[in-house]
């Protein structure tokens, strides 16, 4: 398979409160994850947008009902200014009233587009409705939810895979069982492409990240979208040592925004930075090569080695 150029970024936005915000540029779409968009991650979402060449919001992925993720307020404002051409919305019933009045802007907005915007519920029967991972090529992949917890909100997260563009990233919503840890290393693409992983539950020692997760995933980056003054104190002291230990690299949102563009021919080196609160100005910055990439040009050159090896002549 030829590596494609293509010109992606993602970036994590820091939001002065609880909660969290991304972003998503895979060349083509600009996805916004999560509901979120206020005073402090307003402007940033339109330098990303201007950086991305686009006007609008392609997809707005929701992990969860939680206020963190997904404000009413807030989300009557994107639908508004940035008004979204698709939205993965929670498969599960919300429980509390924010969620409900979430869910309600959603109908409305679906129902108020006559069919000119695409409103899908991430329910388990459509995770199930959908072909394996393996037979999407490199697009964007659902993994979960797979069914619902009655029990735990908090594992009925969305799960995606963002695959398209020259480096992947992992959202992991606010999920805690570690079953659900467990299906997704059964995954070829997950244990074989994650670049960035977005902590689960913003870095809570929950059960989920655990040492056979990261071990097996094996991910670049960890992302921990965290106030500088979280009650939670996200993300935790077991988390940040296990990340060192399998020589992950952790960057939060706590003082600033985490950025990363595709660099050079754009079909496999990427670079990280990390902004000071409030500006353009990088307080540090790191280069990486995606897996994805490794992965695509060893096996151009193995074929390129058969290949040279066939084309020796004839044995004398």
């Amino acid at each position: 398979m030829t590596i494609k150029q293509k010109i992606t970024r993602f970036r994590a936005y820091q939001l002065n409160n609880a909660g969290s915000s991304f972003s998503y540029f895979n060349g083509e779409k600009f996805t916004l994850i999560e509901a979120r968009y206020n005073e402090a991650n307003e402007n940033s979402i339109k330098q990303e947008m201007k950086l991305a060449g686009v006007s609008g919001v392609h997809d707005l992925h929701i992990t969860s009902w939680d206020q963190d993720h997904c404000s009413p307020s807030q989300l009557e404002k994107i639908l508004e200014k940035l008004s979204p051409l698709r939205i993965e919305y929670p498969g599960y019933s919300p429980h509390t009233d924010s969620g409900k009045e979430s869910l309600k802007i959603i109908r409305a907005y679906e129902s108020k587009s006559q069919g000119k915007r695409k409103v899908i519920q991430v329910s388990p029967e459509y995770i199930f409705s959908l072909d394996p991972a393996e037979t999407y090529g490199y697009r964007d992949t659902l993994h979960h939810p797979k069914y619902i917890d009655d029990n735990c909100s908090n594992n009925n997260s969305t799960i995606k895979h963002f695959r398209s563009g020259s480096f992947n990233v992992l959202s992991l919503g606010d999920v805690e069982c570690n079953n659900i840890a467990a299906g997704l290393r059964r995954q070829r693409t997950i244990n074989e492409e994650v670049d960035v992983m977005l902590l689960a539950h913003h870095g809570a020692d929950n059960g989920f990240t655990t040492s056979a997760f990261i071990k097996t995933v094996r991910p670049r980056i960890a992302i921990a979208s965290s106030n500088f003054a979280n009650q939670f104190e996200h993300p935790k002291q077991e988390i940040r040592d296990l990340l060192y230990k399998h020589e992950v690299k952790l960057f939060t949102t706590k003082t600033g925004d985490v950025v990363i563009f595709s660099i050079g021919d754009h079909v496999g080196h990427y670079r990280l930075v990390n902004l000071k609160a409030g500006s353009t100005e990088v307080s540090s910055s790191y280069d990486f090569y995606s897996k994805k990439s490794e992965f695509l040009k060893r096996n151009k050159d193995n074929i390129r080695a058969i290949v040279a090896k066939r084309n020796h002549g004839p044995r004398r």
